[in-house]
C-alpha cells in the first residue's frame, strides 16, 4: 500500500509545533479522475488550494502503534492546471503526552505523512505525485497542538520552507479505512453568556459536549483570543478545571487584520462551559458555537417515559456515549486520559450497539484489541495500548470476549467471531496460566469492584473479593469462547470441561456472598445455586441501605438484571427510579447533562467528589440503558437466530411509571415496545420485523412480522 511514496516529516523532532508540506502539481490536461491517499504517523490535515481535503477530523483517527489507516478522497473537482496541495501534522495520537509512556519506544520516530496523488486524465494519459524529497515543509501557524493542551494559532506566522526529511519507516504498517470517520456532527450556540462570581466571563452551552468550537470575529492584527473550557462550575458559581487534572484545554488565536474565522484542526476538548480569558471587543453568541465531534454513527435506538427525569438520564446515556466515542470508546473526553478503556466498554458495549450502529466501530477497535494483545493473552487495560500495562484486571480483559460476542449479538456478525476468536481463547491462556489455583483466578492485582461505595476509607476498590470477582468472569468469558466456537464450526470440548471445573471450583471456594456486587454477579452469571436465597440476600441489602446501591463499576451493569431475573422486578424499578445519592437520577437532578464517573461527582452541598479522578463525562453507568431496552420493554435477540432474525418482546411494566418505550432500527427493521397504564392494567403497542415470541403477563403469542395491541 503506497508502495511508491516515502514517509516524509520535518528534519528536526517537532512535538507540539505543527510542521505543514506543500507540494505543487501541473495538471497535464482534462482531469477526468483524481483521489488522494494519505496517512500519518500523528494526525492531518490536508488542503488543496486552501479548501479543505474530506472531512475526517483528526485523521488517520486513534489505533495501535503499530498500524496506520490509508484515507482515499476523491479530490477530481479540486485539481486544477496549476493547485497547491498543503498537509499539516500534529503529534496527535502517536506522540505527544498521550503516547507518555511509550514515547521512550519510539523516541527516533518522527510524525511524518505518507501520500499518493494519482490523476487520470481524459485522454487516458495517468499522473501521480508520490511523498518524496520533491516535497517542502516549514513551520506552520498552528505553534502547538496537543490532545491533552488545545491548539494555539497565529495568523502572523510567516512560513519559511526547506527540504524535507524522508524516513525509512516500514510500509506494512499501514492498512485500508476499517472504522467510521471522525466527523463534525452538529452546532450549538450559547445558552448564556455571564460573570461568576470571581468576575470571569464565561459561555455556557448547557450540553456537556466533545469537540471544540469555531471562532469568527473582527480584530486588529495581533490582538488575541484566549479560551479555557470546563464540564462543571464550582459550588459557588466559578468556573472549574481541578478535574482535568495536567490537561491544559485551552485555545490562543492570534488574529489577523478584518474579519476572520478559525477553529481547531488538531484538538478535541470535552466541555460544557468557555471561559473567554481574552477575546478583542464584547463577546456575542455570533462570535462563537459548539461544535459537536464524533465518529460518525447513524442513531438507531430510542427511549422514552413518562417521567421528565428518566427522559433526561436517557439523553445523558446518548450524549456520554456521543461524547466517547471518537474512534475509540474513551472514558471520559476532558482530563489527561482519554483512553480506550477496555472495562468501559465491554459493560456499556450492548447499550452502546442499541444506542447507535456500532459495528464497524467496534470491528476496529477490536482489531486494535488482538493486535495489542500480548502473545501471553494479556489485554492491556486501555486499546490502543499506549500505556506500557504490564497487567491485565477481570472485567477489563474480557472486553476480548464480551465485545465479539455482543456484535454477533446485535448484527448477526459471524465474521467477527472468526476474527477475533483466537485472542478470546488466548486470553483464557493468559488467566491460566496467571493464577495461584487451578479453575480459578486468584493471586493477581485487579481493579476489582471499581469505585465501589463499600470500598474501603483511601480505596478507589469496592469492598468485594477481586478473586471471587476474577474468578467469576473467568467462567463467564470461558462460557462465551464456547458460544462463539459453536457458532463458528470450532472444537469447543476442552472449554466446555474448563468451565464445569470453574464452577464446580467457585461453588467450593466461594460459599458465601458479602457484598452487593458479590450476590449481583453470583446470580448474573450463573454461579449461585441457590438463586433463591441470594436474591433475597441482594434485595435486603438494598432495602437496608434506603433502596440504594452499594455496587461499583462491575456491579451497576447487572444489578437490575440479577434481581429482574429472580423475581425482583418491582425492586428494579425502585433503583431505577431512585432520586436520592446513590442512584442514576441523583445526577439528573444535579442537572448532569451526561453521565457522571462518580455516583457523588458532586454531593448535594455542591462539594466535589475528588480533584485527580471526578469526569462528568464518563459513559459507563448508562449500561443501565440495555436494562430498560431488554427486560423492561422486553426487547431481545435470540441466540441461535441473532442479529434480530428472531426477536423474544417480553415487556415487565411497573405502576411505578404511566409510560416507557423502546424502539430499535435493526438490521431487519424497526423493533418497537412500548406500554402504558391505563386505569389498574397496561395496554401493550408493539412491532416487530421479523417472527417474533411476544410474551405478555407469561403468556406467549407467537406472531409474523407486524404491529400487535395486548
Amino acid at each position: 500500500m503506497l508502495n511508491n511514496s516515502k514517509w516524509i516529516s520535518y528534519p528536526e523532532m517537532q512535538l507540539n509545533r505543527c510542521p505543514v508540506f506543500k507540494k505543487s502539481i501541473n495538471a497535464k490536461g482534462q482531469v477526468k479522475k483524481a483521489t488522494l491517499k494519505i496517512s500519518a504517523l500523528g494526525c492531518y490535515y490536508a488542503t488543496i488550494d486552501g479548501e479543505r481535503v474530506g472531512d475526517f477530523i483528526l485523521a488517520p483517527g486513534f489505533t495501535s502503534r503499530y498500524r496506520s489507516q490509508v484515507q482515499e478522497y476523491d479530490v477530481t473537482d479540486m485539481i486544477k492546471e496549476s493547485c497547491e496541495l498543503k498537509v499539516s501534522l500534529s503529534q496527535g495520537w502517536f506522540k505527544g503526552r498521550i503516547n507518555w509512556r511509550v514515547n521512550k519506544d519510539m523516541k527516533d520516530i518522527y510524525p511524518s505523512i505518507i501520500a499518493e496523488l494519482a490523476i487520470i486524465y481524459k485522454n487516458g494519459e495517468k499522473q501521480f505525485v508520490y511523498t518524496d524529497q520533491s516535497w517542502e515543509c516549514s513551520l506552520s501557524a498552528i505553534t502547538m497542538a496537543d490532545i491533552y493542551d488545545g491548539e494555539h494559532y497565529d495568523c502572523g506566522f510567516e512560513e519559511s520552507y526547506t527540504q524535507v526529511r524522508v524516513n525509512d519507516y516500514p510500509h506494512d504498517r499501514l492498512c485500508a479505512q476499517q472504522g467510521p470517520y471522525i466527523k463534525e456532527q452538529e452546532r450549538i450556540i450559547p445558552h448564556r453568556i455571564f460573570k461568576t462570581p470571581k468576575g470571569e466571563l464565561v459561555i455556557d452551552f448547557n450540553q456537556n459536549l466533545t469537540g471544540y468550537f469555531e471562532i469568527k470575529l473582527n480584530a486588529k492584527k495581533g490582538q488575541r483570543v484566549s479560551l479555557s473550557v470546563a464540564e462543571v462550575l464550582d459550588k459557588d458559581g466559578n468556573f472549574y478545571t481541578e478535574n482535568y487534572r495536567s490537561a491544559k484545554s485551552e485555545f490562543i488565536y492570534t488574529c489577523q487584520d478584518g474579519y476572520q474565522s478559525y477553529k481547531p484542526r488538531h484538538t478535541f476538548y470535552g466541555f460544557r462551559y468557555i471561559r473567554v480569558n481574552e477575546f478583542p471587543g464584547e463577546i456575542s453568541p455570533d462570535n462563537i458555537c459548539a461544535i459537536v465531534v464524533h465518529s460518525d454513527l447513524v442513531r438507531t435506538g430510542y427511549l422514552n417515559s413518562s417521567s421528565p427525569l428518566l427522559n433526561k438520564l436517557f439523553s445523558n446515556i446518548i450524549w456520554g456515549q456521543k461524547g466517547n466515542f471518537l474512534d475509540i470508546p474513551t472514558d471520559c473526553p476532558q482530563r489527561d486520559e482519554r483512553m480506550g478503556w477496555t472495562g468501559d466498554a465491554q459493560v456499556f458495549v450492548k447499550t452502546a450497539s442499541y444506542n447507535f450502529d456500532v459495528e464497524k466501530f467496534f470491528e476496529k477497535w477490536l482489531t486494535d484489541l488482538s493486535i495489542d494483545q500480548l502473545d501471553s493473552g494479556y489485554v492491556p487495560s486501555v486499546v490502543p495500548q499506549v500505556w506500557g500495562d504490564d497487567w491485565s484486571g477481570c472485567g477489563w480483559g474480557d472486553a476480548s470476549t464480551i465485545c465479539p460476542w455482543q456484535m454477533y449479538l446485535t448484527y448477526g456478525n459471524k465474521q467477527i467471531l472468526k476474527k477475533q476468536f483466537k485472542s478470546m481463547c488466548l486470553y483464557l491462556k493468559y488467566i491460566a496460566t496467571n493464577s495461584k489455583d487451578k479453575y480459578l483466578w486468584t493471586g493477581c492485582e485487579h481493579f476489582g469492584d471499581w469505585l465501589g461505595l463499600d470500598s474501603p476509607a483511601g480505596s478507589y476498590k469496592g469492598a468485594s473479593s477481586d478473586d471471587f470477582i476474577a474468578s467469576v468472569f473467568y467462567a463467564y468469558s470461558t462460557s462465551l469462547v464456547i458460544k462463539a466456537g459453536r457458532v463458528i464450526g470450532k472444537s469447543v470440548a476442552k472449554y466446555e470441561r474448563l468451565y464445569e471445573n470453574i464452577v464446580k471450583k467457585i461453588r467450593k471456594t466461594f460459599k458465601e456472598y458479602k457484598t452487593q456486587t458479590e450476590c449481583v454477579l453470583a446470580l448474573y452469571f450463573g454461579i449461585a445455586e441457590n438463586k433463591e436465597e441470594v436474591a433475597r440476600k441482594l434485595a435486603d441489602m438494598i432495602l437496608a441501605n434506603g433502596t440504594r446501591i452499594k455496587t461499583g463499576f462491575l456491579g451497576t451493569p447487572y444489578i437490575l438484571h440479577a434481581l429482574s431475573q429472580n423475581g425482583y422486578v418491582e425492586l428494579a424499578y425502585d433503583l431505577l427510579l431512585q432520586e436520592s445519592y446513590p442512584s442514576w437520577l441523583y445526577s439528573v437532578k444535579q442537572g448532569a447533562t451526561t453521565i457522571w464517573e462518580h455516583w457523588d461527582g458532586i454531593n448535594d452541598k455542591g462539594e466535589f467528589w475528588s480533584k485527580d479522578m471526578n469526569s462528568f463525562n464518563h459513559y459507563a453507568y448508562g449500561s443501565v440503558a440495555d436494562w430498560v431496552y431488554g427486560v423492561a420493554c422486553g426487547i431481545n435477540t435470540v441466540e441461535e437466530k441473532p442479529g434480530f432474525e428472531e426477536i423474544v418482546i417480553a415487556p415487565k411494566p411497573s405502576k411505578k411509571l404511566n409510560h416507557l418505550s423502546a424502539k430499535i432500527e435493526t438490521r431487519r427493521g424497526t423493533v418497537s415496545s412500548a406500554w402504558y397504564l391505563e386505569g389498574d392494567s397496561f395496554r401493550y403497542e408493539i412491532t416487530t420485523p421479523v417472527k417474533s415470541t411476544i410474551i405478555i403477563d407469561g403468556v406467549v403469542h407467537q406472531v409474523d412480522k407486524g404491529s400487535y395491541v395486548f
